[in-house]
């Protein structure tokens, strides 16, 4: 989930926490213990800094890992107690562990996933039903909160905004597998499906579509549960060997590919030799698909630079290729 979520999600542990007797002797760490867990594991977010290879190939990854779930919350207890007087430490590390595996676990039912089962394996949980952003799960919060400030009881408040969330997910998920049925009719019966992607978008009713087969890849949306195909590409295999010798050992290049399932690519000739562009084809928007990979090489096929991520616009791509970006 987006940070906004996360930070409202705080608020509302640090309401519902009014129901351990322990927490009133101790409520100022409580709330800091709790505000700080659920952001914590978005640490990695500083690889950003780095570059966006290193950053989309290790984001919710091992801070999001069962080893760094247990972790953070011990780590923030004793930070806690030595800023703070606590007196039930216990109690304290039960509600920043709370924090912690809640923040891991929604992010598991958005399209990007996290690898929240790692060391015992590395494959991305991607339930892909809810949005980075939901508006629903972060009124329904603010509301809450609202009603908590107000006076309302913290802990039938947010009791009652959780039965509401798990309703919820649930129907998420329904209206993700109906529409996944519905994608797989309109699939040619000769053709085999490989892989099917059903994502959500900030929109309640509309859904983006990304299906692979044998013979061709189907780019669309589904509105109030009805399919449209916009796009369809041929399969085609990776680019021939000579590129790809040089091409694979790329960083930006191994980072798009570690991250993206379903991507056609284009090789065009240029001045200078030649660009190779990758395109994540579930992401479609208005158009244009924004996730890209692109490597520019000389004419020899060595990779002169590269280039992975988000691009929202062709225009605001081509200024990147122009000032040397790459």
């Amino acid at each position: 989930m987006d940070t906004a979520t996360h930070v409202v999600m705080g608020v509302a542990l640090a309401g519902l926490s009014t129901i351990d007797p322990a927490v009133t002797s101790m409520y100022p760490a409580v709330v800091t213990t709790v505000m700080i867990g659920s952001q914590i594991p978005d640490i990695d977010t500083v690889l950003k800094l780095r570059n966006n290879a290193v950053y989309i190939t290790h984001h919710r990854g091992i801070t999001h890992s069962i080893p760094f779930t247990i972790l953070w919350p011990i780590l923030l207890t004793i930070i806690m107690m030595m800023v703070f007087h606590v007196d039930a430490p216990l109690h304290l590390w039960l509600w920043a562990q709370i924090a912690v595996f809640l923040h891991v676990f929604v992010d598991i039912f958005n399209s990007y996933g996290t690898q929240a089962l790692r060391p015992l394996t590395k494959k991305w949980i991607q339930i892909g039903i809810i949005n980075t952003f939901d508006l629903f799960i972060f009124v329904t919060h603010i509301i809450a909160i609202f009603l908590w400030y107000i006076g309302f009881n913290p802990v039938y408040t947010f009791g009652s905004l959780y039965l509401i969330l798990i309703v919820y997910y649930i129907i998420r998920r329904i209206l993700q597998q109906t529409i996944k049925k519905n994608v797989l009719m309109r699939i040619p019966k000769d053709e085999t499906v490989i892989k099917t992607f059903v994502a959500p978008t900030i929109k309640f009713f509309e859904w983006r579509i990304a299906v692979q087969t044998d013979k061709y890849d189907y780019i669309g949306r589904s509105y109030k549960g009805s399919v449209h195909f916009s796009d369809r590409f041929v399969n085609k295999e990776l680019p021939d060997r000579t590129i790809m010798q040089y091409a694979k050992h790329d960083n930006n290049l191994r980072a798009f590919l570690n991250f993206s399932s379903i991507y056609r690519y284009t090789v065009k000739e240029t001045n200078t030799g030649y660009e190779l562009r990758f395109i994540d084809l579930r992401y479609l928007k208005d158009g244009h698909y924004s996730f890209v990979a692109i490597l520019s090489l000389d004419n020899s096929y060595h990779v002169t630079h590269s280039y992975t991520g988000w691009v929202f616009s062709e225009g605001k791509l081509q200024k990147k290729l122009e000032k040397g970006k790459l």
